[in-house]
């Protein structure tokens, strides 16, 4: 596929941009953006895939002894940053990290992507369309430029100011990403106070995944701007809803969209059927890389619209699985489970495994559960094989481990070292005496 941008077209408008640094970023094994940044002069040397960096220094990559990588910028995600100062721009390129010799590393999250993709491809299908919804909540900064737990607003879903104080800083927001290139189609208050949501265009696999990291930064940096933290942390407040990041998902094939058959059950094709029996039978054990924090498990929990229950239907919200009304081109499965603070590729990879292991196996979908699965005691859930989501990380990372197909979508590079880093992330926890044991402990005891 030809690429959107030629370096042509790259120095043409760097020029009438008056850029003067340009990031190279990429995601390491946890999700965050990483960057080097370059002066303008070094821009060549970039485009020639020759910028090598110290990789011993991210999570998830190398040790010292075998450090060097490159970083093979993508041409397709040249942007420049709008908020960057008029006296010398910022732009960026998103890049593939590679070994010394120019062969794909395989601890890069958008490589391993990549790799999947393949094989859906091998499975004779053109695109995985991704559409997702990333919520996230607006906190004060205190005096110190440091995040505070005051909240910028009490709002509740779809309020109008002046209950929700963020909308000035949510238009900022949309306003910055609809001049980097985003069709933004939605923003709304959320349902607790302080959160807040901003729909955009659904696009293929790699793309949208480069597109829910470049929304992060932007949202994280205009909020700022308003005096406010903006975070992705799952569960960051208890008693109300935590924050999700729903992935509407589709496979085509030959342009058409291989979820819907006009004369089948529901409108949903057989391939539909298989995808879905495949994300159900791994369901609870790709939830450690979809729901990779401790603080996830805060939100899957029942009573605040978040699943906890592996389960899927056609009307019904509670299920882990929701397929949406809309049909033909625009048919897709819905998965409700996934949150922020995961690793967009390394989700995305594990959802479509899934899917594709059911597709390939001919797997058969349960049977649709279309009463509200929150009010079922644990013997209806039983009887009607609903299985309940792993309750922490420890509980996550065990089943993780148990599935080969969930490992192999990973690679043996990510998943080991997955493994170690929330390994040590879950003992941290485990170890460390929170505020609230000795509120129940310290006087009684």
């Amino acid at each position: 596929m030809a690429s959107k941008f030629t370096r042509e077209q790259i120095w043409k408008k760097i020029e009438e941009e008056n850029v003067k640094f340009i990031r190279l970023q990429f995601t390491d094994l946890l999700g965050t953006i990483k960057n080097v940044e370059i002066p303008v002069s070094q821009l060549d040397k970039a485009l020639d895939n020759q910028m090598m960096f110290d990789g011993s220094s991210i999570e998830g990559f190398v040790r010292i002894e075998e450090s060097d990588m490159l970083l093979h910028p993508d041409l397709d995600t040249f942007v420049v940053f709008p908020w960057t100062s008029e006296k010398g721009k910022v732009a960026r390129f998103i890049c593939d990290i590679c070994n010394p010799d120019g062969t794909p590393f395989e601890g890069c999250p958008r490589y391993n992507l990549k790799r999947n993709l393949k094989k859906m491809e091998e499975l004779g299908f053109s695109a995985f369309n991704l559409g997702t919804e990333p919520e996230f909540f607006l906190f004060k900064l205190d005096e110190k430029g440091e995040p505070s737990m005051e909240l910028n607003d009490r709002g509740g879903y779809f309020d109008l100011a002046p209950t929700d104080l963020g909308e000035n800083c949510r238009r900022d927001i949309v306003l910055e990403l609809e001049e980097m290139g985003f069709e933004i189609e939605a923003s709304h208050h959320e349902v607790a106070p302080g959160q807040h949501e901003i729909d955009f265009k659904y696009a293929d696999a790699i793309k949208h995944c480069d597109d829910i990291q470049t929304f992060k930064l932007v949202v994280k940096t205009i909020a700022r701007k308003h005096g406010l933290h903006a975070t992705f942390m799952p569960k960051p407040l208890f008693g109300v809803n935590g924050s999700g990041m729903h992935v509407n998902m589709s496979l085509f094939k030959d342009g058409a969209n291989a979820f819907f058959d006009e004369k089948g059950d529901q409108q949903l094709s057989q391939t539909a059927y298989q995808f879905i029996a495949g994300v159900v039978k791994h369901a609870t054990n790709f939830t450690a890389v979809t729901n990779p924090t401790v603080n996830s498990y805060k939100r899957l929990v029942p009573g605040y619209e978040a699943p906890c229950y592996v389960a899927w239907s056609g009307q019904n919200r509670s299920p882990l699985i929701r397929i949406p009304a809309s049909r033909g081109m625009s048919t897709r499965i819905e998965v409700r489970s996934v949150d922020p603070s995961a690793n967009p590729y390394l989700a995305m990879a594990v959802l479509l495994s899934s899917g594709l292991d059911g597709v390939e196996n001919k797997l058969q979908a349960p049977t649709p559960v279309d009463r509200n699965i929150y009010v079922m005691d644990k013997e209806e859930r039983v009887k009607h094989g609903v299985q309940d989501l792993p309750a922490t990380l420890a509980d996550a990372l065990e089943l993780l481990k148990k599935d080969e197909k969930m490992v192999e979508a990973l690679g043996e590079h990510l998943y080991e070292h997955f493994i170690e880093s929330k390994e040590i992330e879950w003992d941290m926890f485990r170890t460390q005496v929170h505020p609230w044991e000795r509120e129940q402990y310290l006087s009684t005891y």
